[in-house]
């Protein structure tokens, strides 16, 4: 690599060893020197954990789409905005936000029910409403125009499956 004039910074690299049992496996660059070795890795916007699973990045994702949620929340919390607009402006550009790299997730129960938890406190707080307002979600989703969130990761990875499927048949995504 250095003959083609990309040098490798030692400090800066991190390692991950992806096993099912923990394991430490010394890794070191030419001139001995060990690389750090780490258990989540942040890639392309998504956190790959080495244990597998899609817990840390949809941590993350929930993060980043309350970072977004406040950016906008001049917006949203706009009591003159019309409902609709504020349903398009959470479907536009907080979802995506959210539902992120959803195509490679293995959703657990549990994960689905964290990220329905997470868009029906934003929706809830759209229309000004509480848990006491006793109002069920499909009405609240239904009032806002927006989906359910499982249904979208679910028809996100419907989507790449195709993809996957009309690949060729020697192709290593395909048989992977």
């Amino acid at each position: 690599m250095e003959s083609k004039g990309l040098k490798v910074n030692a400090d800066k690299t991190e390692t991950m060893v992806c096993a099912r049992t923990a394991e430490t496996l010394q890794i070191t660059d030419k001139t001995g020197k060990a690389l750090q070795q780490v258990e989540n890795f942040r890639y392309l916007g998504s956190v790959i954990h080495a244990h597998g699973g899609s817990e840390e990045d949809i941590k993350a994702r929930i993060a980043a789409a309350w970072k977004k949620w406040k950016e906008l929340s001049g917006v949203l919390y706009d009591r003159i905005m019309p409902i609709g607009v504020k349903g398009k402006v959470y479907r536009t550009m907080v979802r995506p936000v959210l539902i992120y790299g959803s195509e490679a997730w293995t959703l657990r129960r549990q994960e689905e029910e964290r990220l329905e938890r997470t868009e029906m406190r934003m929706l809830r707080w759209i229309l000004d409403l509480t848990l006491r307002d006793r109002k069920r979600n499909d009405d609240i989703r239904r009032i806002l125009g927006v989906a359910c969130i499982t249904d979208k990761v679910r028809e996100a990875r419907l989507r790449w499956y195709g993809h996957v499927q009309r690949r060729e048949e020697d192709d290593c995504v395909k048989r992977i």
